[in-house]
């Protein structure tokens, strides 16, 4: 019987972000391995050109999960209509992209289906009818090799691994699922549409980051100098520097983070936020402004590829993770690494 590897694809009203095709790199590392098959799974209404795009990324076959109940995202609803399309395919591995969504999808198919689940995984392979992945612990201080018995469902930690890239020309069969499902009530309102400036978080390349020490101005900038409250004026003098991070940012084509204290203190939203009660990250280069490093901090950061961290404290335990440290003033080395930015782009001009 021919190894099916079901790939669901996350996507949200029709758009899928990137980590919504890292899974397919896995996908087809495991079905070669079993000669078998890569099947796209899209759940949702009017998914015509993310079965296309998914042909295009390497899927064999593609099965579009169509029903007036999927047009909103609901957990439960997906994750039904999941485990009905796997009663009836029998899929050997279901992969998931560790979004949001991708999670909680993986739970309710994994439930109803009683099936072993490996969440979060940056390596995967299967052998003796096991599935066997790689996947932190500990906050991420140790990596952990885990196994259960197939059939299985994965989740992939974003960015481990690379997205293929579409191939002009490719196609597969698609075909229709129309799950058996109730009409759930109306309890979906609306939506609020994440308003940002660069790439995702979770899928950039490089992160500028800012912690506590963002407040901590040798010098109190003009903007705030007028302010007498010393607490208005901590956190004028935070948004201030997370301004100019955000400029550094802009600068380098990346996304700005926070630690969860600068998210504490009112400094920036939550959205910005890394750690282990924020979004984990993978980035190829994160710099770390005023960060001190905390186990949480590092729970969200550690498996980025070179970490840079600027802290005025040598004993900061972010020093112990990064592969380059300056101890400094963030207030003084953000500006010069822009100003320096600034040059080179003038130069390239």
């Amino acid at each position: 019987m021919t190894a099916k590897i079901a790939v669901v694809v996350d996507h949200f009203q029709g758009q899928a972000p990137g980590a919504a095709w890292e899974p397919f790199t896995a996908a087809r590392q495991v079905a070669s391995a079993l000669a078998g098959e890569v099947v796209a799974v899209i759940p949702g209404t009017d998914t015509e050109a993310l079965a296309q795009e998914a042909a295009a990324r390497g899927a064999d076959r593609v099965i579009r999960l169509e029903h007036p109940a999927l047009a909103d995202y609901r957990a439960a609803t997906y994750g039904e209509a999941l485990a009905q399309l796997d009663a009836q395919e029998g899929f050997t591995l279901w992969l998931f992209p560790t979004t949001i969504r991708g999670r909680e999808m993986a739970a309710w198919l994994a439930a109803a289906r009683n099936l072993g689940v490996l969440p979060d995984v940056f390596q995967v392979e299967v052998k003796d009818g096991q599935v066997e992945a790689i996947r932190p612990v500990y906050a991420g201080k140790v990596w952990s090799r885990v196994t259960t018995s197939l059939p299985a469902v994965v989740t992939t930690r974003v960015r481990a691994f690379n997205a293929p890239e579409p191939e002009a020309g490719r196609e597969a069969p698609v075909e229709t699922f129309t799950p058996d499902l109730a009409e759930p009530a109306s309890d979906v309102q609306g939506y609020e549409v994440e308003e940002r400036e660069g790439p995702r978080l979770t899928e950039a390349r490089i992160i500028v980051s800012g912690g506590r020490g963002v407040a901590n101005a040798p010098k109190v900038p003009d903007p705030c100098a007028g302010v007498t409250d010393p607490k208005e004026q901590e956190l004028c003098i935070a948004k201030e520097g997370f301004k100019m991070l955000g400029e550094l940012a802009r600068a380098l084509g990346a996304a700005l983070g926070a630690s969860r204290a600068a998210v504490d203190a009112g400094y920036i939203s939550y959205d910005h936020q890394v750690g282990q009660t924020g979004k984990v990250v993978s980035p190829d280069l994160y710099i770390a402004f005023g960060i001190s490093g905390a186990i949480q901090h590092q729970a969200g950061m550690r498996t980025s590829k070179i970490i840079v961290a600027v802290n005025t404290d040598p004993e900061a335990p972010i020093f112990k993770i990064a592969r380059y440290g300056i101890v400094g003033d963030l207030w003084e080395i953000a500006p010069a690494l822009l100003e320096e930015l600034r040059k080179r782009s003038l130069a390239k001009a």
